[in-house]
């Protein structure tokens, strides 16, 4: 098992989760108390993309991710480079209500 203390919390990370799963769709839906991020992968060959993982939070939580990701998305371009996208997003990158 690993720890993290970039952000000075006091984080676990066991060796299965530090593994990660790759995900190249993510699905997200919502309703009045949570936001559902589901992450799935999509391969040529494969008929029907599998999800790997189901993230529920609340909806402060999932607006703190949003200005987490839009703040590291910055640091990355000022870094790296601008991230172009090839294509228009499909569907599943919207949301719709999940009542």
């Amino acid at each position: 098992m690993a720890d993290i203390n970039k952000t000075g919390l006091d984080i676990e990370l066991d060796a299965e989760v530090a593994q990660g799963h790759y995900s190249n769709l993510a699905i997200i839906s919502h309703s009045t108390s949570e936001f559902i991020i589901d992450f799935a992968t999509m391969l040529p060959g494969f008929p029907k993309p599998k999800v790997r993982s189901r993230i529920v939070l609340t909806p402060e939580h999932a607006k703190r991710l949003l200005l987490s990701l839009q703040d590291n998305i910055a640091k990355y371009e000022s870094n790296v480079g601008q991230i172009k996208i090839q294509q228009q997003p499909q569907a599943p990158y919207g949301s719709h209500n999940a009542s």
